[in-house]
């Protein structure tokens, strides 16, 4: 960084330059004094970082929530001291003690950037090419949202921007989201690829040799260059550039920023070692002089006063560019005022009467007790019912149809921004991580579907939006080996199990009908977490009502069926699998056996229900217990014990009917009541 002059004769050029220098030598700083940290990326990005908070990102410090800011997304979450640096510098609440305590327990300044942690962080990322995704979503919800509810306006033509490295880039569910991106025509995202050709075994040419910018091209992005990373001019020039929508002429932008990790340290620069780690007292000293701070400066001496005064401009230019925005959103408001109240009950988290009153229907329209009845085909009524009426926004990864997604209207195109749904194609991750981005973006409720079994592609994303507790659906049918003649490659055995490990994910598994519809009541009083609905592919019998049924589903577990007190067995079933054990605890009663059935659609709820409600739903005398579900059945031991009895399935399926290989793996009524048999026998 020998070129950037700390004093020039323009002083606003002089306290520029000394904020881009501490914001270099901050993170060489701080990872090194702690041992551990990301200080390389970090430091090669500082100049752009501040470019985009100081002159372009349209933000606004003292509000970090204002609805119409520019979006930015760190991909390569490692290098989270770029961002807090920025916060830091521009306003945003952080202090020299926060970035000090970067990667300790309880700080504001964890070591990946943490939604609703820190001020002024827009989504958890880390995991590489996550954000890419995010972003995706954050751009394709942007766009509805301006040409839903303030259309003919630019009032929220904000830019979405992302920051992603060759990590990023190498990452399949990158891939995945930048095609959709550009198919989608998503003029208002920016991708700043931080060209630097160095990952942590070693330098890129070993393992990324592809053209990167003619893949964009290839995918349909417009591609811009960044030959010096240390060019602020050079750097507003491209990234206004960049977020200009009539010089994207509808395509994403891609910028290219070529950059030296850990510059200008001689040692470690552009070397995979600068990845990680600190660099070494003499190292860091050399660092700080070439900056131009003496080489045993503190962490306050490298702020310098006229340095964070310049950086701190944001401040004002943030509250203007808020003021004058809420100025002309005050008068589209008065002119537009269906419009404008339109947007106020969006932005709402309550939803209508008229939602509540449509689940009314759907369940008027319930078929008679004993009518087949798939519950994906129940639940595909539902989000027909409710896309017009809330915030519901989602698609599939290419089987509306089957998995029974699809909603009237135009789908999201280059044409239609405001489409009612989405194609997302064959791409179940990068489809997991844009919900996760839409729901980021703003209060939707979105949905992605596909088969039950394909859910592995998605677990990164679903973790992560666990981990964010964002609302999203994800709505998987065929969920069982009851899928038939596909094969084990398509029936599901631990996915379910798998699922209900992902601590804030809610698993969601209906027996028929009225619990389908039950369940859509709990999810629109209770939009705070994400949701795995499991639903048959197969028809179900719709079972005999039950009182309180609802309430009953909302506390994830409920007596369906009892004979006498019920108080000698209890069968636990869930999804198809309660038909079981109703036919089994029937053929009990005839024995004069008190048994009684439980449904149980989702372990989450129950478990967080009131302690007096799960013991008259199970009550701790009741010692012989049966579970019984058509996958791995482990988690189920929870709750009978070790003297009770799972009925599972423990081995892939086979090729075959649904009704065969359902027998051929002991999923019947016959093996519910054996089991019963003998755990009744061993009280």
């Amino acid at each position: 960084m020998s070129d950037l002059d700390t004093s020039p004769a323009h002083p606003d050029v002089a306290a520029e330059a000394r904020a881009v220098a501490a914001a270099i030598a901050i993170p060489a700083h701080v990872v090194n004094a702690k041992g551990n940290g990301h200080a390389g990326t970090a430091m090669a990005l500082a100049p752009f970082a501040h470019v985009l908070f100081s002159r372009v990102l349209r933000h606004n410090p003292a509000n970090p929530r204002w609805a119409a800011r520019d979006r930015l997304v760190l991909s390569a979450g490692h290098a989270s001291l770029l961002l807090y640096v920025q916060l830091f510098l521009t306003g945003y609440g952080l202090t020299l003690d926060d970035l000090a305590a970067s990667r300790k327990l309880g700080s504001l300044t964890p070591g990946h950037p943490e939604l609703r942690h820190t001020p002024g962080i827009e989504a958890s990322t880390g995991p590489l090419g996550q954000g890419v995704g995010n972003a995706v979503g954050m751009a394709i919800a942007a766009r509805k949202e301006a040409a839903e509810f303030t259309p003919g306006t630019d009032l929220f033509d904000h830019t979405i921007w992302v920051v992603a490295g060759d990590g990023c880039l190498q990452e399949g569910v990158s891939s995945e989201a930048s095609s959709l991106a550009a198919t989608l025509g998503l003029d208002n995202l920016v991708m700043v690829w931080d060209d630097n050709s160095v990952t942590i075994d070693s330098l890129t040419d070993e393992t990324f040799a592809e053209d990167v910018r003619a893949r964009y091209r290839a995918y349909g992005w417009r591609v811009l260059e960044v030959h010096d990373s240390t060019d602020l001019d050079e750097l507003e020039r491209v990234l206004t550039d960049a977020a200009d929508r009539q010089a994207a002429d509808g395509r994403p932008t891609f910028v290219a920023l070529k950059s030296t990790i850990a510059a200008p340290s001689e040692k470690f620069g552009g070397k995979p070692a600068a990845h990680a780690g600190g660099f070494g007292d003499d190292e860091v000293a050399r660092i700080k002089q070439q900056l131009g701070f003496p080489p045993d400066a503190t962490l306050e001496e490298l702020v310098e006063p006229d340095g964070l005064a310049f950086a701190r401009r944001a401040v004002d230019r943030g509250r203007q560019l808020e003021a004058e925005w809420s100025s002309r959103f005050a008068n589209w408001s008065a002119e537009n005022p269906a419009d404008a109240e339109r947007w106020e009950a969006f932005e709402s988290p309550v939803y209508p009467g008229a939602a509540f009153a449509a689940l009314d229907d759907v369940e008027a329209a319930i078929a008679p007790e004993g009518t087949p009845v798939a519950t994906r085909k129940t639940n595909g009524a539902v989000i027909s019912a409710l896309t017009p009426l809330t915030s519901l926004f989602g698609g599939s990864a290419d089987l509306a149809g089957s998995t029974n997604v699809e909603v009237p209207g135009d789908r999201v195109s280059p044409e239609h921004p405001g489409g009612a749904f989405v194609r997302f194609g064959i791409r179940e991750h990068a489809m997991a991580a844009i919900l996760s981005g839409i729901a980021l973006h703003g209060p939707w409720r979105p949905f992605g579907s596909t088969y039950l079994a394909f859910s592995d592609y998605m677990r990164p994303s679903i973790r992560l939006a666990s981990l964010m507790a964002l609302p999203v659906l994800y709505v998987f049918t065929h969920d069982s080996v009851a899928v038939g003649e596909d094969g084990p490659t398509h029936q599901p055995v631990e996915q379910i199990a798998g699922l209900r490990t992902v601590p804030g994910l809610d698993v969601v598994r209906p027996a028929d009908a009225r619990e389908t519809v039950a369940l859509w009541r709990r999810l629109l009083q209770k939009p705070e977490r994400p949701t795995a609905l499991i639903l048959s592919r197969q028809d179900v019998p719709v079972l005999t009502d039950a009182d309180g049924l609802a309430d009953g589903v909302a506390a994830g577990g409920y007596v369906r069926w009892q004979h006498g007190e019920g108080l000698d067995v209890a069968l636990i079933g869930t999804g198809s699998e309660l038909q079981l054990a109703i036919a089994a605890a029937e053929a009990l009663a005839e024995e004069g056996i008190e048994a009684r059935v439980v449904s149980m659609p989702c372990v989450e709820w129950f478990e967080e229900s009131a302690r007096e409600w799960r013991e008259s739903v199970l009550p701790s005398s009741i010692v012989a217990r049966v579970a019984v579900e058509a996958g791995r059945g482990d988690a189920w031991y929870r709750w009978v014990g070790l003297a009770g009895e799972v009925v599972s399935v423990e081995r892939f399926g086979e090729s075959g009917s649904g009704p065969e290989v359902l027998e051929l793996r002991g999923i019947t009524a016959e093996h519910v009541l054996a089991a019963a048999r003998r755990t009744l026998a061993r009280r």
